[in-house]
């Protein structure tokens, strides 16, 4: 049995616990076996969470043929530099569900991903770049092509930055996990 399988029994309780830090690295080898398993590709653009699903993604063997780059795009720049339209910035704000779901179809579609991940939100204090934050609000996406999912949650205070993306990984996570499910192998 691969360990995949043997650890299915295991996901319910891994997808309850957001602070575990074990139970989030189990959950994205289980997402990372996932997407080889099924020959499909993703690219994400992270902005409050600075990269810590794409390294989350790469910390399991055999991730280079899933994981076809990613974006750290923590200013408002840096996005539009990278596919985000500045006038969905400028209409609905950095923090926001359309930031975030063309964050995940900008990334999709630059690295030519079978899925893309946008994140964005604001963790501990108001960001004094973008009068618009509410320190604790994330907002994310998942993009397939055929499918955009876009969440907002609002975070429990956490103890240090690390505990909010964290937090907000495993969030992520959960969706992430569940779209694979749905899609059909590719190739």
């Amino acid at each position: 049995m691969d360990k995949l399988n043997a650890d299915k029994n295991k996901l319910p309780e891994i997808l309850q616990q957001e602070t575990d830090e074990n139970a989030v690295f189990s959950l994205y080898a289980q997402i990372t076996q996932s997407l080889i398993q099924k020959n499909l590709q993703i690219s994400t653009m992270e902005s409050c969470t600075s990269g810590m699903i794409a390294s989350l993604i790469t910390d399991t063997e055999g991730s280079s043929a899933v994981l076809k780059g990613a974006y750290i795009t923590y200013s408002n720049e840096a996005k539009i530099h990278c596919g985000v339209p500045g006038k969905i910035i400028k209409e609905f704000g950095v923090y926001s569900e359309e930031t975030a779901a063309a964050m995940a179809a900008a990334a999709r579609r630059a690295y030519r991903a079978d899925i893309g991940i946008g994140v964005t939100g604001s963790f501990g204090n108001t960001d004094p770049a973008n009068p618009d934050s509410v320190p604790g609000e994330l907002y994310f996406s998942i993009n397939t092509g055929k499918e955009t999912q876009t969440s907002f949650r609002r975070l429990p205070p956490q103890d240090s930055r690390h505990a909010y993306k964290l937090y907000a990984a495993a969030l992520v996570g959960k969706e992430l996990y569940a779209v694979i499910m749905r899609l059909k192998p590719r190739g």
